[in-house]
């Protein structure tokens, strides 16, 4: 399966297994197993590079068993195929978005009118208080 024009993942790491849906079908639902189930085993990917590999984990890590597999299913449609390409759709969308780096955050630092902005602020709600208390109680 071909991510984008340099990455591609070999067929033979992708697994199917297929189940009765529960989605739309009619009579049909209860003869035909149209869920289509893509197990990926992350461990045996050569393909794809390791800091994208461990982002890929930390987004994913409630998809991927404790055998290291990749578990996307789709039952939406009614036939085994459509289910089957939303299911690859889903990984490439995936994969893509483990491949680009997060930015780096910059620590920044208020800027000098917000502080004075702030500081007038409480003071001006300090004066508030002060006028609300009364000197005879």
């Amino acid at each position: 399966m071909r991510i984008t024009d340099t990455l591609e993942v070999p067929d033979d790491e992708l697994a199917w297994t297929f189940a009765r849906s529960g989605g739309p079908g009619g009579q049909n639902v209860n003869k035909v197993n149209s869920r289509a189930v893509l197990h990926w085993a992350l461990a045996r990917n050569t393909s794809l590079p390791e800091e994208a590999r461990g982002r890929l984990r930390a987004r994913e890590k409630n998809r991927i068993t404790a055998l290291g597999e990749l578990l996307l299913q789709s039952q939406q449609h009614r036939t085994q195929e459509r289910n089957r390409e939303e299911c690859l759709t889903r990984l490439r969308e995936i994969i893509v978005a483990s491949l680009t780096a997060p930015k780096k955050r910059r620590p920044t630092k208020p800027t000098r009118g917000s502080k004075m902005r702030r500081l007038a602020d409480k003071k001006a709600r300090s004066h508030v208080k002060q006028q609300r208390r009364g000197g005879e109680g």
